[in-house]
């Protein structure tokens, strides 16, 4: 089994397709090990996209991602992160094939509903960071 973070984005929060994106999640039977619901400091997610500082749309993500309250969830299944990554589509809408979530229900690249990490080692790294309480006594 392969755990990955997944975060439903403020976009998603906001536009009510929580239940909509859980279900893809649940449905595709991935088991959902972890959930919060927070609205995250601009601390947390410029350490969450650190790898991007510099970058011109970083300064842009940041103030997104911490406009509204975000869903983290750790997620767990065999393949899970390349699975997750499938099921989400590209990051451009328009370049998402038919029946993953961006394509189904984003038109916008920079409000793109949700973001699931990209390798195992990200994986790790953005659990920890999300959920701290899970490693508080470790």
């Amino acid at each position: 089994m392969e755990r990955t973070f997944v975060m439903i984005k403020p976009d998603g929060v906001r536009r009510k397709l929580i239940g909509e994106i859980i279900g893809r999640i649940e449905n595709r039977n991935f088991s959902i090990v972890g959930m919060k619901m927070l609205t995250p400091s601009r601390q947390l997610v410029e350490e969450h996209y650190a790898a991007h500082r510099g970058k011109d749309f970083f300064e842009p993500t940041v103030e997104f991602v911490t406009s509204g309250p975000v869903i983290a969830m750790i997620v767990e299944a065999e393949n899970a992160i390349t699975l997750m990554r499938t099921m989400m589509g590209a990051t451009n809408p328009l370049e998402a094939a038919p029946g993953t979530i961006r394509s189904d229900l984003t038109v916008s690249m920079r409000e793109n509903l949700i973001h699931g990490s990209d390798s195992p080692e990200a994986a790790a790294t953005e659990i920890k960071l999300w959920f701290p309480e899970l490693f508080a006594d470790k």
